[in-house]
């Protein structure tokens, strides 16, 4: 090749990529078509294309990804026209109106509430389906599997759309039936008895129990596992749960496997600890089992937090009991060791509150019973926790020490979640003893904030009436005082027991502090007019001769002791009161005692024994009787199977009942369940009650008496329902006296809404 050639060869392999390069050419204008609603410099900010960037495919294609990313384009394309990029757009719609049809369960703002689209927000088909996934889910939750949701989309003017969800809820997936793969030692029935999730049955429509929901299952799986580690099988495992939904999608089928594996009994136990000049012997007396006892997992659990409490209140805050399980799988025993790691003792430094916006920070500390500067004490603190509930101003609590400034210093951090404290209600209900009645209430339990109790309540029934004021102070003073002022208004229609009606109206005072953590004692000074009227001509002349009105003064107090596990359905412990009043000043003058208790037993798992027995007297001084409004009555629910007032003297003529001074009742019930699930809240009775009610001041012809014992036995069942609680007794009178009125049937009811 000469060098012409040569020449030639080179200029055209220099040149040629220089021309390429130049055909390329760079982006000297950008056009924008296609948008409506959306600004044309909004579109050139999203558009990560500027002048002078070289027109080549990949910032073509960055900028079609950049506008796609806004989601506010249903289309975009790009086109290089020479140096002018032409930008095309298709804006998405905008959303006018989302509206539900076909929901009937779950009503519109509920499903809206679950939806995150929104009028006047940019429509995406994205958007829609993650809003769909949601609304099927919230349906899930509620146990309707076979529900179908179908969206639909309305094209209106202006580029706008309605969003329709159209539902198709179909019925509540139930759980047809539970069973257990693998279980020798115990029966489906008895593991199905255990775990929350039950197969559907005709009488658990109150109950949400037999809907599928996974959330219930999971727990369930967990519930399985305590039970058999309770039982002693410390190898058990759950190997798979399946919930298998029927072809027509209205109930679910499931089954858990389990492997149960060696039951296991405790061979030895020890305390461990690694606190200096502490002996860990002193622990010992927490533990909640012995040796040779069957494996439970519970029961170790329990003495670790008896041996925590307990440490606690030696002051080690922060201490880690942990036990150590030693499986000997050939002689199938297990040894325990209560590891105890070391910890300083500690002071408590602050007292830190938090989420109580209205309630004062003093109506939460005077509840705790430590202070700054105090040493830590665990049970101090839990008992304090449980005093915060029980003010039940919030939602939740929940008191977490944590690290001070110093290893020897805790802090105590409280939190709450306020939840209203005013009540409005209205309630309507049936008793045996005042016929229809219909109650109206307005109460707030924590009146700005200072935790102060202001009451209105008015019960309008057959055969009573009354209204009631009150307002209590719990710390008055700034003490553990409770101090309350109240004014009633009652009437009530005596005819059928002793054919006359009686008006009180009246004012009291009170003043309740403690004596001890579970003495208290109340005392109260009580002012009213009390009235007997509308006396039937043909009435009992002892009844005849009290018409008029009468006012009292009377000064009484209450001792108590309670150290039951609940105040409202108790199944354990026992409360004792003392009530005794003396009355003076103006009209009337007596002095009356009543003192009674009532035991609570577990016999077993959801059956309880209680034994309670009263009594009480009365008597006038200054040569004044005993008037009848002042009287004893016993009878109705005090002594089932006799009426009310049914016992006790009475004038022989007119059967007008008149009271008694002296009396004393005892009842023995055993409280048992029905063999229905728990969470129906239905209970058997079986009783037994007994009393006498006896002696009047005027001891004239016509009045018979008898201070013998009166007893009945009978049978009640008894539904916690979500209307109120309803209540049946039958009872039949074994012992009793020819001039007593007894009845079969006793049934109460009511509720509030």
């Amino acid at each position: 090749m000469n060098r012409y050639a040569l020449l030639l060869l080179l200029t055209i392999i220099t040149f040629v990529p220089l021309r390429g390069a130049q055909a390329q050419g760079s982006v000297r204008e950008i056009r924008i078509e296609g948008e409506q609603r959306v600004e044309e410099a909004t579109v050139l900010s999203y558009l990560d294309v500027r002048i002078g960037d070289p027109v080549i495919p990949e910032t073509l294609d960055k900028g079609i990804k950049s506008l796609f990313a806004t989601g506010l384009f249903a289309d975009v394309s790009l086109d290089a026209q020479g140096d002018v990029l032409v930008v095309n757009v298709v804006e998405n719609p905008v959303i006018n109106q989302i509206a539900f049809e076909g929901n009937d369960k779950l009503t519109d703002e509920e499903l809206q509430a679950e939806v995150q689209l929104r009028p006047r927000q940019v429509f995406t088909r994205t958007k829609v389906q993650a809003d769909l996934s949601r609304l099927y889910q919230l349906y899930r939750r509620n146990g309707r599997f076979s529900v179908t949701i179908d969206p639909k989309v309305i094209q209106l003017d202006q580029n706008r759309v309605n969003l329709v969800f159209e539902v198709d809820e179909g019925d509540v997936t139930t759980v047809s039936s539970i069973r257990f793969i693998g279980n020798e030692h115990f029966s489906d029935n008895r593991l199905r008895s255990e775990i929350t999730t039950q197969e559907t049955a005709w009488y658990k429509f109150l109950s949400s129990s037999d809907r599928y929901d996974p959330d219930r299952l999971a727990y369930d799986e967990e519930v399985l596992r305590k039970f058999y580690l309770a039982q002693g099988y410390a190898d058990f495992r759950l190997i798979s749960t399946n919930a298998d939904l029927s072809e027509d999608g209205e109930s679910f089928y499931i089954t858990f496997m389990v492997e149960e594996g060696e039951r296991y009994r405790v061979k030895d136990y020890t305390v461990e600890s690694k606190l200096r000049n502490f002996d860990a012997g002193v622990l010992k007396q927490n533990v909640a089992f012995e040796k040779g006892d069957w494996y439970n997992a519970d029961r170790v659990q329990e003495s670790v937090d008896k041996m925590t409490d307990q440490l606690g209140d030696l002051q080690y805050a922060f201490v880690n009991v942990k036990p150590k399980i030693d499986r000997n799988r050939s002689d199938k025993t297990i040894t325990i060791a209560f590891q105890i790691d070391e910890a300083p003792k500690v002071f408590v430094e602050e007292i830190n509150i938090e989420g109580n916006s209205r309630t004062l920070d003093k109506v939460i500390r005077r509840q705790m019973s430590l202070s700054e500067s105090d040493p830590f004490n665990r049970s101090k603190l839990a008992k304090s926790e449980q005093k915060i509930k029980d003010l039940d101003y919030f939602e939740t609590v929940e008191i977490s020490p944590t690290q001070g400034s110093a290893p020897d210093k805790t802090n105590i951090n409280i939190k709450v979640a306020e939840k209203s404290t005013g009540e409005l209600s209205l309630g309507a209900g049936y008793s045996t003893s005042d016929g229809p009645l219909a109650d109206f209430r307005i109460r707030e339990r924590n009146l700005l904030g200072k935790g102060q109790d202001l009451l209105f309540a008015t019960t309008i029934a057959g055969e009573r009436t009354e209204f009631d004021v009150s307002f209590t102070e719990p710390y008055f003073m700034d003490r553990d005082l409770s101090a309350g002022v109240d004014l009633f208004h009652i009437t009530r229609d005596l005819q059928d027991e002793s054919s006359y009606d009686q008006k009180r109206t009246g004012a009291g005072f009170r003043l309740g502090y403690p004596l001890s953590e579970r003495w208290r004692q109340v005392l109260r000074l009580r002012g009213e007019n009390n009235e007997i009227a509308n006396v039937d001509e043909d009435a009992s002349r002892f009844i005849r001769d009290q018409e008029g009105e009468r006012t009292t003064v009377a000064l009484s107090q209450r001792t108590s002791y309670d150290n039951r596990d609940s105040a409202l359905f108790p199944t354990d412990g026992w409360f004792y009161w003392l009530d005794s009043e003396v009355a003076g000043v103006a009209d009337a003058e007596y002095v009356s005692a009543r003192t009674g208790a009532s035991f609570y037993y577990p016999v077993m798992d959801q059956v309880v024994l209680n034994i309670l027995g009263e009594t009480g007297a009365i008597a006038g001084y200054n040569n004044k009787d005993v008037e009848i409004n002042e009287r004893f009555f016993i009878g109705g629910t005090t002594l089932r199977g006799f009426e009310q007032a049914g016992i006790g003297p009475r004038d022989a003529e007119t059967e007008d009942s008149l009271g008694g001074n002296y009396f004393y009742r005892s009842t023995v019930e055993l409280s048992f369940p029905l063999g229905l699930p728990e969470d129906l809240g239905i209970e058997g009775h079986a009783f037994t009650d007994a009393g006498s009610l006896w002696s009047i001041d005027d001891t004239g012809p016509g009045i018979q008496e008898e201070d013998s014992l009166r007893a009945a036995a009978g049978v009640g069942i008894s539904w916690r329902s979500p209307f109120g609680p309803v209540r049946v007794d039958y009872a039949k009178p074994y012992m009793e006296e020819e001039f007593d009125q007894t009845e079969s049937f006793r049934f109460n009811f009511g509720t509030s809404f």
